[in-house]
């Protein structure tokens, strides 16, 4: 544990070097509000910090920069998360007003305000839709040979599917694929659909495997599916790490891996927020940045992860202020 007077000169340089993206003199940071301690004494307490790892120094400048220890003491002890303006409450109020029709698209807009007021990459995945449960499972058809399967879940959640048949079907025989389906599968978790074959099928039926199996393999790849949307991708390259060839060239890779993308928010979720800081992250593609990740719910609900992906610079004190009062206001909202 750090002594006081480490810990504000600590938060003072983390805070600075946030703000100006410019390496940290004792001087810059003399006259700081709550810092006033004089510049002998704030460079012997810098020497300290720097020996204990929480800052290290650049080849270009006498200044100082947070090492990822001292970014890590600073998230975990130090931040304030009240880091909030009115006029950003009164934005985030009014786009959370917007009238949705799916759950997704809360998680959509929560993403995209997170983005606008921060500066920052937003990355979304849906929830978990294991456990989800099926509340009603509906077939419309399209064509003679296509259909089109729309499964609601307890959660909201709302998965859509084009499913094509070698074969000719009629109205009557959506209908009875519709009662059979939810027959089966209404109230059971949405895995369920993953179930034998035959077990959908009843000796009464009529119909062949080969209209059967494709819809069950279509549904079952629609509700496994994580689709991953992105917001604010270009802001980025706006800041200065992003003059380096290297780390402008691994965002770009991030970006073109949806997978690497879903990895990244599915992985080492332990708490609602959790920061992940250069190295900390498993993926390699990752270490130039940092990674917040936002597990999104209303009340009991599951609506997915919101990742923020920026430089190990990152204001953390804004991002995960911002984070905290959407999903106060979304609960607030739904109440």
């Amino acid at each position: 544990m750090l002594e006081e007077r480490k810990k504000r000169v600590l938060q003072a340089i983390v805070e600075e070097y946030i703000k100006t993206a410019e390496p940290v003199s004792s001087g810059a940071i003399m006259n700081l509000e709550g810092l006033e301690y004089s510049s002998a004494t704030i460079r012997n307490e810098m020497a300290e910090l720097e020996k204990m790892g929480y800052i290290e120094k650049t080849h270009t400048s006498s200044g100082r920069v947070p090492s990822a220890k001292g970014y890590r003491y600073y998230v975990d002890e130090l931040l304030e998360d009240n880091k909030i303006t009115v006029d950003e409450i009164d934005y985030i109020s009014k786009k959370l007003e917007t009238k949705v029709n799916e759950l997704e698209e809360i998680t959509q807009i929560a993403s995209s305000t997170i983005s606008e007021i921060t500066h920052y990459t937003t990355v979304t995945i849906g929830p978990n839709t294991d456990e989800q449960k099926i509340e009603n499972i509906k077939f419309v058809l399209l064509s003679p040979r296509m259909m089109m399967a729309v499964i609601l879940t307890d959660n909201g959640l709302v998965k859509e599917t084009i499913i094509k048949f070698d074969e000719d079907i009629s109205e009557k025989q959506v209908g009875t694929l519709s009662y059979m389906f939810n027959n089966k599968l209404k109230g059971e978790p949405i895995s369920k659909i993953d179930r034998p074959l035959e077990k959908y099928l009843v000796d009464e039926m009529k119909y062949s495997v080969n209209l059967i199996k494709p819809i069950i393999e279509q549904m079952k790849k629609v509700v496994e599916e994580e689709k991953v949307h992105l917001e604010g991708a270009k802001q980025l390259f706006e800041l200065p790490e992003f003059n380096s060839l290297e780390v402008a060239k691994n965002f770009v890779n991030i970006l073109d891996e949806k997978e690497l993308m879903a990895d990244m928010l599915n992985t080492g979720i332990t708490k609602d927020i959790n920061v992940y800081i250069g190295e900390e992250n498993e993926k390699d593609e990752l270490k130039d940045f940092s990674i917040v990740t936002f597990k999104h719910r209303i009340g009991n609900k599951d609506l997915g992860t919101i990742g923020i992906i920026g430089p190990k610079r990152m204001d953390y004190a804004k991002v995960i202020s911002v984070m905290k009062y959407i999903s106060k206001k979304l609960n607030d909202n739904n109440e």
